[in-house]
């Protein structure tokens, strides 16, 4: 094995123990609409088109989803399960999504 291979490898892994897999993770996504809106998904459809009794994400004005998500964020606005996740994100991140999501097609 190579050793400078293995110094690079032993030092990211110190890196991350340091800061934290979630901040590294976070940070290398922050700006990915996409990425970030893939967990949207599971209860808002493939690139927010829902099928089903949730709304309906795609093609939504941004500062509505901006708005709605720190509603959520900050407990101005109740809901099932989003009240918690909305925590999860930064405001960049809800930005992020909330562009994504409304440059999509209904």
């Amino acid at each position: 094995m190579n050793k400078r291979w293995l110094s690079r490898a032993v030092g990211a892994v110190g890196l991350v123990m340091a800061i934290g897999p979630g901040a590294v993770w976070a940070s290398s996504v922050s700006g990915s609409g996409a990425a970030l809106a893939a967990n949207c998904a599971n209860c808002h459809g493939t690139a927010g088109r829902a099928m089903g009794a949730m709304p309906a994400l795609a093609g939504q004005p941004k500062s509505y989803l901006v708005e709605q998500m720190k509603a959520f964020k900050e407990g101005r606005r109740s809901g099932t399960i989003m009240h918690q996740l909305a925590k999860g994100y930064t405001d960049e991140q809800i930005e992020a999504m909330s562009a994504y999501l409304s440059e999509q097609k209904r």
